[in-house]
């Protein structure tokens, strides 16, 4: 059984742990092959920054994933962890 509550992997966390570490990459190499600024990995593994698309692209074309994949992944991690806590009534009936 799934839990409910419980809040997704992030994507900085997928992409430390499933792929550099594997793979035995640094944040430094792995910026350098993406020619982006190593800050930008760092902030994303660490939670700091969010997988932008264009980021999303670069992370799927070097690992051989989708961009989707690492949109979901960030899309999941902030719906969970910015739930609203005011009580909110529809203004339609689902149908």
């Amino acid at each position: 059984m799934i839990p409910k509550h419980r809040i997704p992997t992030s994507p900085g966390e997928i992409l430390d742990e499933v792929f550099l570490r594997p793979l035995g990459l640094t944040q430094t190499a792995f910026a350098r092959h993406l020619r982006v600024p190593v800050r930008r990995i760092n902030e994303i593994v660490r939670g700091k920054r969010a997988v932008s698309p264009e980021t999303a692209q670069l992370f799927a074309a070097a690992l051989g994933t989708s961009p989707e994949f690492w949109m979901h992944a960030q899309s999941s991690y902030d719906l969970a962890t910015h739930r609203i806590t005011v009580e909110i009534k529809p203004l339609v009936k689902a149908s």
